[in-house]
């Protein structure tokens, strides 16, 4: 076989070879770029729903206070001075005497009960954000914890919020950004610890892979 036809196919596999590769790494940015934008889809959905529930717990405590100051107007309306002669005063309180419901009507007063109920209901809608809970949980950790392993941690106690380990990174991220979160690394894992945590729990936990070995 000539010189030149060897050449040839040699430089051909070698391009085969090279394209292969730009190709695998090309699908694996875009498995990695697919699931950053589903962690960020996931964040913001759970922004706009602790909105939604931000502002019926903003409504529900908003409607008793509206409705106890104009209960508070309306008795100080009708409790004004009055100067009337003595024989139509004395009808006036008899009249009162015989209905005293009628002003808990007019003045569109709620019952205590039923407040208590709508704070209640409100209290027990407003829960909180994922931040929050990454938050507490990594300042009640004496040593550093991964994404993976906060994650699993939130989804035993919070089960009903369905919390991923792609949203949980990506939020552990936006608090290292912030400076309200630690980032440590151990080879190829990551860690992250509060920034209230000692720096001495951090560094103790970095050396012990070495001790080991």
């Amino acid at each position: 076989m000539p010189e030149s036809t060897i050449s040839t196919s040699d430089l051909a596999s070698k391009y085969i070879a090279q394209v292969s590769g730009d190709l695998e790494r090309n699908a694996k940015e875009q498995d990695r770029l697919r699931q950053e934008i589903s962690a960020l889809e996931e964040q913001l959905a759970a922004l706009r729903h602790d909105h939604k529930v931000l502002v019926n717990v903003q409504q529900a405590l908003a409607g008793p206070t509206a409705a106890a100051e104009s209960a508070a107007s309306s008795e100080s309306a009708a409790s004004s001075p009055r100067k009337p002669a003595a024989k139509a005063a004395a009808g006036k309180q008899a009249r009162a005497r015989k209905s005293p419901a009628k002003p808990t009507h007019t003045t569109g007063k709620k019952a205590p009960g039923e407040t208590t109920k709508a704070k209640d209901a409100a209290a027990k809608t407003a829960k909180p954000t994922l931040v929050q809970l990454v938050r507490s949980h990594l300042a009640a950790q004496s040593e550093p914890r991964s994404a993976v392993e906060v994650a699993t941690a939130l989804s035993e106690t919070h089960p009903e919020r369905g919390t991923k380990a792609t949203v949980v990174r990506t939020t552990l991220e936006g608090l290292v950004a912030k400076n309200l979160a630690r980032r440590t690394k151990q080879g190829s894992s990551v860690f992250y610890t509060s920034p209230d945590v000692p720096e001495q729990g951090a560094q103790a936990e970095k050396t012990q892979p070495s001790l080991a070995k």
